[in-house]
């Protein structure tokens, strides 16, 4: 079973803010394939369904962004999930608003949420999307950017970018990750396909 791990902040107050990118994407992928992310198990919600005819655990965690990893490994040692099923999606502040990046492996890259799922499973080994935040401009704060509402003129865009994260996860479980990396990997604004 593969197991889509979409990260955020649990919380109304939250809901559209760009650290939420990794939940939106997960609801996404919810309503698409029927799939009801809704009990609580290992201190996340989440909800099991198929994508692709694979069988797929979809899950939010519900511990604040910064202790994902402490929600993970216990429902990944809980359902037997082999870590190489794990998809980890998240917000990058580091990228451009719109881009995306899927990588088989690597560091957090300062990413709390994610060094938190990384020091809980032990493996930097995970496959994870980043899903770019940056606004292109000099930020005062990058902590009160990520947790504010995304701006109303932003948001077509932001339905825009959850629906291609929505489509490169599905291409992750139906063609694997080198197949989506090349076909979703992109750079800029917009929707123009790159290579990133």
């Amino acid at each position: 079973m593969f197991l889509v791990a979409g990260l955020g902040n649990p919380g109304e107050e939250y809901a559209l803010s760009p650290h939420n990118l990794g939940f939106l994407t997960v609801d996404r992928l919810a309503e698409r394939y029927g799939i009801r992310v809704t009990r609580r198990d290992s201190k996340a919600l989440v909800g099991v369904g198929e994508i692709d005819g694979q069988a797929v655990m979809l899950a939010k965690p519900q511990t604040y962004m910064n202790l994902s990893g402490t929600s993970l490994a216990p429902l990944i040692e809980k359902h037997g999930i082999e870590l190489a099923k794990l998809i980890v999606v998240y917000d990058e502040l580091d990228l451009p608003w719109m881009a995306v990046k899927i990588k088989p492996k690597g560091s957090a890259a300062g990413h709390n949420g994610m060094k938190s799922v990384i020091q809980s499973l032990k493996t930097s080994e995970i496959v994870r999307m980043r899903l770019g935040i940056h606004p292109g401009h000099t930020l005062a704060s990058g902590a009160d950017f990520v947790l504010a509402p995304v701006k109303r003129s932003q948001r077509k865009e932001l339905e825009e970018l959850v629906d291609y994260a929505a489509d490169a996860v599905r291409s992750i479980i139906a063609e694997g990750v080198e197949k989506a990396m090349t076909k979703f990997n992109r750079r800029a604004q917009g929707l123009n396909n790159e290579e990133a």
